[in-house]
């Protein structure tokens, strides 16, 4: 299947947030396709003490969040900050944890549809020590670090998805 990148899709946007919102679509389908059927205790299992494939996921999402809002250049709320220390938590429901997901991925595309171009080289502070960045550098980390971290997912749920047993369970370590 060719990548969305290379699809000629989305050229109503400029080149900056195409490549931005093709590398969202591209998470999305990495995890349709290597997380998709994980159950409950494959998408919480830590083989090898690594973060199970729940953790990369809700990270995204929430991740995706938090970098958009300084790029609009506000900052955290407490909900936020709670959501970010949670996000390991165990016990996961997979259903949840894709729909939190896909939710947090549209959600991200919509925003970043929303950003002008001509901000791109806007300041922005990330963070509470306000870390300096721009709205173009938000951007593009926006996509690295989705990619990064859906890899690490796509990865994992290979890794548990090799470790089914005769009745198709996982041994969580």
């Amino acid at each position: 299947m060719v990548e969305p990148w290379l699809r000629g899709t989305l050229t109503e946007v400029d080149a900056v947030r195409r490549q931005i919102l093709h590398a969202l679509y591209l998470a999305g389908e990495d995890a349709d396709r290597w997380c998709e059927g994980l159950s409950d205790g494959e998408i919480n299992a830590r083989p090898f003490g690594i973060a199970p494939v729940a953790y990369h996921l809700r990270h995204i999402a929430r991740s995706l969040d938090r970098l958009l809002m300084y790029t609009e250049g506000r900052q955290l709320s407490e909900a936020q900050l709670s959501e970010l220390r949670s996000e390991l938590e165990p016990g996961a429901v997979a259903s949840e944890v894709l729909a939190e997901f896909r939710a947090g991925l549209k959600a991200a595309a919509e925003r970043v549809r929303a950003i002008s171009p001509a901000t791109y080289e806007e300041p922005r502070g990330v963070g509470r020590a306000m870390l300096p960045s721009t709205v173009g550098g938000l951007l593009v980390h926006c996509a690295e670090h989705t990619q990064r971290h859906c890899g690490q997912a796509v990865t994992t749920a290979k890794v548990v998805a090799g470790m089914r047993g005769p009745n198709d369970a996982v041994a969580i370590q």
